[in-house]
């Protein structure tokens, strides 16, 4: 009842409520990123429920520079000064309100990473898509980008096995902790978190 019903209608009342009472926050960080970098938003398709491809929002945070052969320079390269100040704070988040009131993505469940990994998933791991992704999830509250990759798939799958009402009070509450703390946004060995290579 709550995972197919309640959650979508909350999902969808919070977020435009949220985006009404943030508005002035995201224009100004809006501006701020203007001024600073003159591109603002970040558009990136990525998996959604059932491994279907969905447009996430973020606030961008890097720019495009790349090396001679047309490679993207490493992430701490290419985080912008003011970027890096949207990132610790999470505000690089907020434009997700968007996604959850078009009913793409939940306040809870499992990280939208990227399209590429999906062929690199087995059946287990596959299972994190049988739920919308969410803004924050179990494995953030539990260590974000500092996790190691098995232990995000069990925290994710863990999650689609046990989610409540309940649960996603709790990680809500959790998350606005380790924001307030800006815990777990690098990992230790880059701005954002390693890619995933598969099970090999």
């Amino acid at each position: 009842m709550y995972r197919d019903f309640l959650k979508p209608a909350a999902d969808f009342f919070v977020s435009f409520t949220a985006l009404v009472i943030f508005m002035p926050l995201i224009l100004t960080t809006a501006l701020v990123l203007f001024l600073a970098q003159r591109k603002i938003w970040f558009v990136q398709e990525r998996p959604g429920k059932d491994g279907m491809p969905f447009k996430l929002i973020k606030f961008r945070t890097m720019t495009e520079e790349r090396d001679n052969q047309g490679n993207l320079l490493p992430d701490v390269d290419r985080l912008t000064r003011v970027g890096k100040m949207v990132r610790k704070l999470s505000l690089d988040e907020l434009p997700q309100l968007i996604n959850v009131v078009k009913g793409e993505m939940s306040f809870v469940g499992p990280r939208p990473w990227l399209m590429e990994y999906l062929p690199l998933y087995n059946e287990f791991q596959f299972r994190r898509h049988e739920m919308k992704p969410g803004i924050t999830g179990w494995a953030q509250v539990n260590g974000r980008n500092t996790v190691e990759w098995n232990k995000r798939f069990e925290y994710d799958i863990w999650y689609v096995d046990n989610v409540s009402f309940s649960l996603d009070l709790k990680i809500l509450f959790l998350t606005l902790i380790k924001v307030f703390k800006a815990e777990g946004v690098s990992s230790s060995t880059s701005v954002t978190m390693e890619k995933f290579k598969g099970n090999g």
